[in-house]
């Protein structure tokens, strides 16, 4: 059972109130030598102290689904309240947690839109739906998705395939189907979800988690094209909004969105009339820290009208800092309980049970935390749709009428694969049982690993045939233009001797490094970078016998892939 009732907001302490506010970053994983990022995540002295002044709830990163399922219900029997569980699962739960399913991202959805709409919708929702699935089956109850930013900016660095479009309209339908598919509880599941990134981060070629992109788009522009999808999640039903961390001075000259009151309070809460939870982005990134500092921008935050400081860089700090600024008169008192009221409605949504007027009535704390439901994750329904939006929004160019291996004349030659990635070291799409390794390896092409840091052109054999691939797309805190640079100067260098290219990740790179080929250069696109995609990007190429999930068996026919 969870450790106590839960009071009426207005009978918790000014610091009760200010730290249901917060929501903290943890790792996944159970114990603390195991902590990935120190600088960002809590271990678990600070979070048990955290969990004791009442904080409102935890976002997640690593570990594997099933130990995630432990963590979290560890962290609601200590929890003071019952906690929002929080993760950024863009691309489905796998994204984060190994075992779970991991979608492509959101953009191979809209790639299939430009073909077929309804079939995109029907696969948007069933992702939504999966997603939902698979997050409430480890005890996670608020998904930080989708992204409805509008990618209209080939050169964003930090959006990219995250969006599900490059325009408005699309990515309002789609990201509605998203939404609407979280809250079919085939299984019982309830979800949170959350459109971001209020106003729109898709016309940025700054990455925000680095420091802080200035837009110049006014009203009237922001209506047109950055503004729909958000108006369309709210139809929709979203559950929070999160805002962006960027500047649009011609609609507030003096704060960034996540700290603007013009902006939060004034286009988001009262022209576009949405009163469920405003979450801030990270404030650790360096878009805020670098000019506000922890402490001042948890206080303009919350002045701006946010109700949830998600990762402040100084929790105490924070929480003592807003407390202050109520008691200075700087910030209303009614403020905070307004927030925690939607934090209780929003908690209150996550059960059958209905929300009441005086939100004091509370039964649904005295639940027993649910239990792990590992045969809800990656189901065979779950993983064949994650199967077909690879293979229908794939692209493939020129395929070679029988498999490369077949097509080089006896003796075969053994040609070289040469793999380049951002960052070997942080590739867990890239281990030794990847295709991208094995399926080549098996025909008699010998590896050759690159990335941006060691990417020396003088290791590259000039006299055998060579299959590229590009692991390349647009991550914040990746510099994937330089990485595209090097892929550039790649194939240039090995001329004819390129056999076959196969490009994971962005479409914008596929459009750079198309032109550069050997006419009728066999050339295959998907937007996924794991396992499952590498073996459906090969199958055409290669031939393989090998499953999407890496088992030794033959992969159907790519039916209703499009070959361009």
């Amino acid at each position: 059972m969870l450790s106590s009732r839960l009071p009426s907001p207005d009978t918790l302490t000014l610091e009760e109130q200010v730290a249901q506010m917060m929501v903290v970053r943890t790792t996944g994983h159970l114990f603390d030598h195991e902590v990935e990022y120190p600088q960002w995540e809590a271990k678990t002295d600070a979070l048990k102290k955290w969990l004791s002044l009442g904080i409102g709830g935890v976002i997640f990163l690593g570990g594997s689904a099933a130990e995630l399922g432990v963590r979290t219900q560890q962290l609601q029997m200590l929890a003071k309240y019952p906690l929002l569980m929080a993760a950024d699962i863009e691309e489905g739960v796998g994204q984060r947690f190994s075992g779970a399913t991991w979608f492509a991202p959101p953009m191979a959805l809209g790639g299939i839109a430009q073909r077929d709409l309804p079939l995109a919708l029907t696969l948007a929702e069933q992702m939504g739906a999966a997603t939902a699935q698979e997050a409430t089956a480890i005890g996670l109850n608020w998904i930080l998705a989708p992204v409805v930013d509008v990618n209209n900016n080939p050169a964003n660095p930090v959006i990219n395939v995250r969006a599900f479009g490059e325009t408005a309209d699309v990515v309002a339908q789609l990201t509605s189907a998203f939404i609407a598919g979280t809250q079919a509880r085939t299984y019982g599941n309830a979800v949170l979800t959350s459109a971001k990134h209020f106003p729109g981060h898709g016309d940025t070629d700054m990455d925000s988690h680095l420091s802080l992109p200035v837009v110049n788009h006014d009203f009237v522009r922001l209506q047109a094209l950055e503004l729909v999808p958000f108006k369309a999640a709210i139809a929709a039903g979203v559950d929070s909004v999160m805002t962006a961390h960027l500047q649009l001075p011609k609609l507030d000259p003096d704060y960034p969105s996540t700290l603007s009151k013009v902006t939060l309070s004034g286009l988001l809460r009262r022209d576009l009339g949405f009163d469920g939870l405003i979450v801030t982005d990270a404030l650790v990134m360096g878009g805020i820290t670098q000019q506000y500092g922890p402490t001042e921008a948890a206080v303009l935050a919350v002045e701006a009208g946010a109700d949830i400081l998600l990762m402040p860089a100084d929790v105490e700090g924070a929480i003592a800092a807003v407390c202050e600024a109520v008691r200075s008169g700087r910030i209303v008192p009614e403020m905070i309980l307004r927030a925690v009221e939607r934090i209780w409605r929003a908690k209150h949504t996550l059960t059958d049970l209905p929300v009441t007027h005086g939100i004091s009535r509370h039964a649904w704390q005295h639940q027993a935390v649910p239990p792990v439901q590992v045969d809800q994750i990656a189901t065979t329904d779950i993983q064949d749709v994650a199967t077909k939006i690879l293979r229908t929004s794939q692209r493939v160019e020129n395929a070679p009428p029988a498999s490369l291996s077949q097509a080089i004349s006896a003796p075969l030659i053994p040609g070289q694969n040469v793999v380049l990635v951002d960052d070997l070291l942080h590739a867990p799409f890239l281990g030794r049982t990847a295709p991208a390794v094995t399926v080549p390896t098996a025909q008699g092409y010998t590896l050759v690993l690159m990335d941006s840091r060691s990417a020396d052109m003088d290791r590259l054999r000039t006299d055998v045939t060579t299959l590229v691939q590009l692991f390349i797309r647009g991550n914040p805190f990746k510099q994937s233009e330089g990485l595209s640079a090097i892929a550039s100067s790649l194939i240039k260098a090995l001329g004819s001797n390129v056999q076959a290219v196969v490009i994971y990740g962005s479409p914008y790179v596929r459009q750079q490094i198309q032109p550069l080929l050997p006419a009728n250069t066999p050339c295959v696109f998907t937007y996924g970078q794991m396992k499952r995609a590498q073996a459906i990007a090969l199958q055409p190429l290669l031939n393989p016998n090998q499953s999407p999930d890496g088992a030794s068996l033959a992969i159907p026919a790519l039916d209703g892939a499009f070959t361009d």
